[in-house]
């Protein structure tokens, strides 16, 4: 594995601050990129979030409040409140769904004051979404969630981890998301560590298989014109879909963790989570690409990563 690195980035002030409340969860997902931080961590206390979120104003307007799942802390909609005292302009719930397919509960999460959601559907029927969940009745309360929180005309944004057991059934997602009306989708690769770290091989499938499913799935968003991203699939496997990369817009973002803090996202992604292999600086992409999850070459090696000749249609970082 090679330390290379694109040049040329730009580095702006934070534009989002993550704010994990703690790590406790009414799913148990077969991928979940925490691993056994509800066990070693839990949650937060009420008085910790809150000494955090005022931290967190000072770097940002923008906040996400994420975990774990937020939305079953039995204080959750007074930290909503407080964010909103805090006068943050956008407070994203980042979240399974599962809380918010109870209609008054969602009214209550708007009226607290968030403004935009992020729940997470991983399959395109109960059987699929369940298992990788492993909460029976995920599914069916993830659907009505993201019904009820267009019914109250608020903005949602998914999530699809792309797994081995999923990868197929991508552009039928995709046709579930469309139907509920979401203004965003975003089809994520597996990060191989946390609960995957152990199992890497049964949840992380080959990128050049996962390819066609991924582009067929963007391709009915980009149809009817809604936003449809992906996120840690190199540009080797995106050519003609480069624009739906969203590491190209992901905000720079700080990150309150358990016990530490990252500074800076996208510099973490960059210099500890992606990698690059010797062959990548001879893509014509290469100022642009972050790479793979380094975990995943690691296991797989190089070879699927073929360096790209076409020119560069954008501008670097």
């Amino acid at each position: 594995m090679s330390d290379i690195k694109p040049t040329g980035l730009n580095r702006p002030l934070v534009e989002r601050v993550d704010v994990k409340t703690g790590f406790k969860c009414n799913n148990r997902c077969r991928f979940c990129v925490q691993g056994n931080k509800r066990d070693v961590h839990g949650n937060k206390s009420t008085d910790e979030v809150k000494e955090t979120l005022r931290s967190a104003r000072k770097d940002a307007e923008s906040i996400v409040f994420t975990g774990g799942e937020v939305t079953i802390r039995p204080d959750f909609l007074e930290l909503v409140a407080f964010a909103k005292s805090l006068d943050f302009k956008v407070i994203q719930i980042q979240t399974n769904g599962r809380m918010l397919a109870y209609k008054e509960f969602a009214r209550q999460t708007v009226e607290a004051g968030a403004n935009e959601f992020s729940p997470a559907l991983h399959g395109h029927t109960a059987d699929l979404h369940d298992y990788l969940t492993e909460a029976k009745g995920a599914f069916k309360q993830t659907v009505r969630a993201i019904k009820n929180l267009r019914e109250l005309r608020q903005p949602v944004i998914t999530n699809t981890v792309v797994t081995r057991s999923n990868y197929r059934h991508l552009p039928e997602i995709a046709k579930i998301l469309l139907g509920l009306g979401v203004r965003q989708y975003q089809f994520a690769f597996v990060h191989p560590v946390g609960t995957v770290a152990d199992n890497f091989y049964s949840e992380t499938p080959r990128m050049t298989l996962i390819e066609p499913y991924v582009k067929r799935g963007l391709n009915l968003g980009l149809k009817r014109r809604v936003v449809a991203v992906t996120e840690a699939i190199p540009y080797c496997f995106m050519k003609g879909f480069e624009q739906c990369v969203a590491e190209r817009y992901i905000p720079r973002t700080k990150i309150f963790d358990a016990k530490f803090v990252v500074e800076d996202y996208t510099e973490f992604r960059l210099t500890e989570g992606k990698a690059h292999g010797p062959q990548c600086i001879e893509c014509s992409w290469f100022q642009l690409c972050e790479g793979p999850w380094r975990e995943y070459p690691e296991h797989y090696g190089w070879d699927e990563f073929v360096p790209r000749t076409d020119p560069c249609q954008q501008e670097p970082r």
